[in-house]
């Protein structure tokens, strides 16, 4: 959590994905408005141990934030980012 705080406040976080199932909640409670303060995209999976599969951590993760995407898959990311603000509509 301390890391991804820390690449939301430096803005070099492009996307930022939490897990749904973390607990206590509160954990994550400002990770959305720092978010929305720097103007990053978020998002949910619904379980830590999906969330730390799907970035291959092969461990559970309460939120990730993606500060560089490789070579070729800018447009991969902007699609992603664009998706999640057609759903906050």
């Amino acid at each position: 959590m301390n890391e991804v705080t820390k690449s939301i406040e430096r803005v070099q976080a492009k996307l930022v994905v939490m897990a749904e199932d973390v607990s206590p909640p509160e954990i994550l409670f400002h990770i959305p408005l720092l978010c929305e303060e720097k103007g990053i995209a978020y998002g949910y999976l619904s379980t830590k141990k999906e969330l730390g599969h799907v970035v291959r951590i092969n461990v559970a993760s309460s939120a990730i934030a993606i500060e560089k995407v490789g070579t070729g898959n800018e447009s991969v990311l902007d699609d992603v980012i664009k998706k999640l603000e057609e759903i906050k509509k």
